[in-house]
Order: C-alpha cells, then sequence, then structure tokens
C-alpha cells in the first residue's frame, strides 16, 4: 500500500497504525489488517474508477442487512474500513443457525422488487429498477442486463440467445409469485466467515428486494452448504414446491455474470441449463 493511502486511512480511523498486512480478500480488492491503537480493523482497497461508488454500495448493503455483519467503520474514494472479525470455528448448530437466521432475513419485505439505488454483483453494475412482480425482475435487472452485456463482448452465442428467449416466455409458469423479499443477493462460501463465536458473519452483500430463491441458487452454485442449513431454512420457511427444477434458473444469473467477468467454460454452463427449457 502506497503511504499516502495508508495515511488517508490512519486520518480516517484517527489512530496511530502499527502495522499493515495483506489479508485474503477476493479477487476484486486489495485487503489489509490495519493494526493501529484503537485496535483491528479490516481495509479493503481499490484504485478504479468505479471504486468509491462501489464501496459506497458496498456499505449501503451491510446497513440493510438484518444478520450479523462487520461494522462499517469509515468509507473513502478507493477504500473502506470494516469492523476487523477474528476467525473462529464453527459451533456445533452453525449451519442450522445460518439456515434460520437467512430465513429471517428473507421475511424483510417491501411493496416492490428492486431497490432504491443500483449497485454491484462484483465489479458489474446491477440494476435494481423497480417491478411489481418478481419474474419481471428477473427478467428486466438481472438476465437481460447480462446477456446485452455478453452480446456487446461477443462472448454469447446464437443458441444461447435464443434459448433464453425460449425461456423468457415460460417463467410465469415457473417461478412462484412470492412478495418481494431481502437477499444477499452473492451468497456464496466466500462470502461468509466464522467468528470466534462459531457463527456465520456476512460479507460482500450485492443486496436487493427479489426472489429469495435467488440465495439459495447461489450457494449452491459453488459447492453447496451444509445440507442441515437448507434443512433449517425450509423448516423456519418453506419454499413452495418444485424448488429443486427452479435453482438453475437463478443460477443462470450468476453463471452469465461470470460469462461476463472470466468467460471461457462458463457459457457451457449456460447452455446446459437453457437445454433443461428447450
Amino acid at each position: 500500500m502506497n503511504h499516502a493511502l495508508e495515511h488517508e486511512i490512519a486520518q480516517t480511523l484517527d489512530a496511530t497504525v502499527y502495522n499493515t498486512s495483506v489479508v485474503h480478500g477476493g479477487d476484486i480488492n486489495d485487503a489489509y489488517l490495519f493494526s493501529t491503537d484503537k485496535g483491528p480493523f479490516f481495509v479493503k482497497t481499490n484504485t478504479a474508477s468505479f471504486a468509491a461508488d462501489m464501496f459506497a454500495k458496498e456499505a449501503k448493503g451491510l446497513k440493510l442487512l438484518s444478520v450479523r455483519v462487520p461494522e462499517l467503520i469509515g468509507l473513502g474514494n478507493s477504500f473502506l474500513i470494516l469492523e476487523y472479525i477474528p476467525p473462529g470455528v464453527p459451533a456445533p448448530d452453525f449451519w442450522e443457525k445460518f439456515g434460520e437466521n437467512l430465513a429471517a432475513l428473507h421475511r424483510n419485505s417491501s411493496d416492490m422488487f428492486g431497490l432504491d439505488h443500483d449497485n454491484y454483483i462484483g465489479t458489474l453494475k446491477q440494476s435494481n429498477a423497480k417491478h411489481q412482480q418478481g419474474v419481471d425482475f428477473l427478467i428486466m435487472e438481472r438476465l437481460i442486463p447480462q446477456i446485452e452485456l455478453a452480446k456487446s463482448r461477443q462472448a454469447i452465442d446464437t443458441f444461447a440467445l435464443n434459448a433464453f428467449d425460449n425461456l423468457f416466455k415460460k417463467l410465469n409458469d415457473l417461478i412462484p409469485d412470492e412478495s418481494p423479499a431481502l437477499i444477499h443477493g452473492d451468497l456464496w462460501n466466500g462470502n461468509f466467515i466464522v467468528s470466534q463465536e462459531g457463527t456465520a458473519v456476512l460479507i460482500d452483500p450485492s443486496v436487493s428486494y427479489s426472489l429469495r430463491e435467488f440465495d439459495l441458487a447461489m450457494s449452491r452454485l459453488f459447492g453447496g452448504f451444509s445440507e442441515s442449513f437448507y434443512t433449517a431454512y425450509q423448516a423456519s420457511y418453506p419454499c413452495l414446491p418444485g424448488l429443486q427444477q427452479r435453482i438453475p434458473i437463478y443460477q443462470l444469473y450468476y453463471l452469465m455474470v461470470h460469462v461476463n467477468l472470466f468467460g471461457g467454460s462458463y457459457l457451457n454452463s449456460v447452455k446446459a441449463i437453457l437445454k433443461q427449457f428447450l
């Protein structure tokens, strides 16, 4: 980290910095542990042109979530300062409590799907324009923006484009008519921390009032959580029948995000799902 940025962060903390060390923080930002006379802090930095907006939207998302998240400490144009969560060991009922807490989060509702501001999924803009119907929100604010971005990057082929059009005609019959739910929006194994109390702390949200099954689908995309997580969720807030058949539909959004961020084989995964609905 350059000296000027470290000095700005120290000023924001109003603290004396004893040491900074690089820590794991994902692929998007540089992450550091700041050891200071006021205790340890977790700091993300990014010099991209969109960093200030991205960090501001992350801060808003953390404030919206009614579950355990790191406390917001400070915010700058190129940094975000959060409470440092020392890593712990999962409690015996870790996954059950995690599932119950996610169900409780999803019971937070709104009169419309969307949010009063746009935010980010990874480094990509995520539109949260409001809609009365969940299917419209899924198509217009999640799938179509990623499809259009992939088209502009020549990262999608004609088969996939036609298959998406075919799927859109069927979604009203496939997706249940539920009230909007406040969701984390990017819930996978890399976006929670185990605290020293043995409980889950959610990080890196992409929040919106959306279809709650998005979170369940994303949680299963890259390895999945313990089955006791899903059992506890369903006991607290049961999904309508057919969830397993719907999960791939929600996963299309996250896979298209990966197509646009990383390319490669992710389009093959998208096409494999689309073929299920031809």
